[in-house]
C-alpha cells in the first residue's frame, strides 16, 4: 500500500515526532537508506492511476562524523523523497524518485534519483497470498552514498486475515559502482505486521534489516536492526498517510528516526 508525505520544516517534523510518540504509546535499511522507509505491499497502482507521494524522514540520532567513504553525518537530517509511481496495466508499475536532503546546518541538497519497475501476480490466478516483484536501480551522490550504483531486487508477499495484515521483504540488494561493488547480493528483509483497530486506523510494527552479504552474514553486532512503530490513516481511497517512530536494535544503523508519508492517487478508478 504505497503512501506519501508532505514537505515538513524542522518546527513540523519535531511536532510530529511528539505525535509518533503519542501514537506508539497508544499502539521500516535498504539502498535509500533513511530517505524511503516502507515496507511494499503487493498491490500495484491500477491501471491509469498515478501515486504521488512525499517520504518526510528526520534522524533524531544518528552519525556525527564523516564516514570511511566520505558519507555526511546524518544526525539530524531531514530527508525528502519525491516518489511518483504510474500503474500501466492491472499488474505493473513504474516507480520513480527524486531524494533531497538537508543536513543538519547546511543547505538543501539534490541526493540522487532511482527507477523502480513492479509486476505482481493477478488476482485471477486465485493464489493464496499476494505475490510481486519489484526491482530498483539507481544512482546518488557520493557525499550521501559511497556506492553511486545500486540494484535491489524485492519479492513481495502479503496477507489480509481478517483485521491483521502482514507483508514480507526478503530483499536482496547490490552495490554496482562503489566501495561494495566487488561484495556479493546482500539480504536485507523487511516486515511489516499491522492490524485495522478501525476500518480507517491501522497500527503496525515495521521491520528493517540489513544482514550482509549472503555467503555469510556480518557479525550481529554489524548488521542493521530497525523498529519502527507506525499509525496508518485510510480515511480516503485516494489518500493514504503514514506516521512511525523507529530506532536501530544494534550498534549499526541511525537511531531515533521520524517518519511521514503522505500520499494522493489521481486518474484510474476508486
Amino acid at each position: 500500500m504505497p503512501i506519501t508525505s508532505i514537505r515538513l520544516h524542522r518546527s513540523a517534523l519535531a511536532a510530529a515526532a511528539a505525535t509518533a510518540l503519542i501514537f506508539g504509546a497508544a499502539h521500516r535499511a535498504a539502498a535509500q537508506d533513511n530517505y524511503e522507509i516502507q515496507v511494499y505491499g503487493s498491490e500495484t497502482m491500477p491501471a491509469a492511476s498515478t501515486m504521488f507521494e512525499l517520504h518526510s524522514n528526520f534522524t533524531v540520532n544518528g552519525s556525527r562524523t564523516l564516514s570511511d567513504d566520505g558519507e555526511l553525518a546524518t544526525n539530524h537530517a531531514i530527508h525528502e523523497t519525491l516518489e511518483i509511481t504510474h500503474g500501466f496495466s492491472d499488474w505493473s508499475e513504474l516507480g520513480f524518485y527524486w531524494f533531497t536532503s538537508v543536513p543538519r546546518g547546511g543547505n538543501w541538497d539534490w541526493v540522487g534519483t532511482h527507477i523502480r519497475p513492479r509486476v505482481r501476480v493477478p488476482e485471477s490466478w486465485g493464489w493464496p497470498v499476494g505475490v510481486s516483484i519489484s526491482q530498483e536501480v539507481g544512482w546518488s551522490k557520493r557525499e550521501f552514498s559511497g556506492d553511486t550504483w545500486t540494484y535491489e531486487f524485492r519479492p513481495i508477499i502479503d496477507k489480509q486475515m481478517d483485521r491483521w495484515y502482514v507483508s514480507f521483504n526478503p530483499a536482496l540488494e547490490k552495490s554496482l559502482r562503489g566501495p561494495n561493488a566487488a561484495k556479493p547480493f546482500e539480504f536485507a528483509p523487511a516486515l511489516n505486521v499491522g492490524y485495522d483497530v478501525t476500518k480507517q486506523v491501522n497500527l503496525a510494527v515495521e521491520y528493517y534489516g540489513g544482514y550482509g552479504p549472503v555467503t555469510g552474514f556480518d557479525p550481529v553486532a554489524e548488521q542493521q536492526h530497525q523498529l519502527f512503530f507506525v499509525t496508518n490513516l485510510n480515511l480516503d481511497p485516494r489518500w493514504e498517510f503514514n506516521l512511525g517512530y523507529g530506532t536501530a536494535l544494534t550498534a549499526g544503523g541511525d537511531k531515533k528516526i521520524i517518519k511521514m508519508i503522505l500520499g494522493h492517487r489521481v486518474g484510474g478508478k476508486d
